[in-house]
């Protein structure tokens, strides 16, 4: 699907990639579109802000979320100046975003520097093969699914 508007959110989060690499931040932009049509941008601010989760995509979500007061973007399109690593992309699945359209792919951003293969195939090795290991304690008397109980019980819960 490409329409008048894919390529005018796209070329914008293209802009704010370029414009972002002027002030401190990574060459990455994006811009969330909801149903109704709000447009909300993000740039990528890891180095300015010290903090590895700040990719353009994570904080057009977060800005999106946090001026609409709702953690759900069903319906909405994500437009990025580049494909989304993992993070982004399950940012993106959490969020309930219907669609993706990217410009440059994951293969132009390692030939730029970023190169996000390693978190890729993290996901495709075998568990006790991976360079992070992440491994399951159990801790006396503290019982793991404590905190799922209290969940499943509390009244004025907000699934998600």
């Amino acid at each position: 699907m490409n329409t008048t508007s894919d390529s005018m959110y796209l070329a914008r989060a293209i802009q704010l990639a370029t414009e972002n690499v002027a002030d401190d931040g990574g060459p990455f932009g994006a811009v969330v579109v909801t149903a109704e049509g709000a447009a909300f941008e993000g740039v990528n601010r890891v180095t300015a802000n010290n903090d590895p989760t700040a990719h353009a995509e994570v904080t057009a979500i977060r800005n999106a979320c946090a001026t609409l007061g709702t953690f759900d973007l069903t319906g909405a399109v994500l437009y990025t100046s580049c494909e989304p690593c993992p993070m982004c992309l399950a940012s993106s699945l959490w969020a309930r975003v219907e669609r993706v359209v990217y410009a440059a792919d994951r293969h132009d951003a390692a030939g730029a520097g970023f190169d996000d293969a390693a978190f890729y195939e993290y996901f495709e090795t075998p568990l006790e093969q991976r360079s992070m290991q992440v491994t399951q304690l159990a801790v006396e008397d503290s019982p793991a699914m404590a905190p799922f109980d209290a969940w499943t019980a509390a009244a004025a819960r907000i699934d998600y």
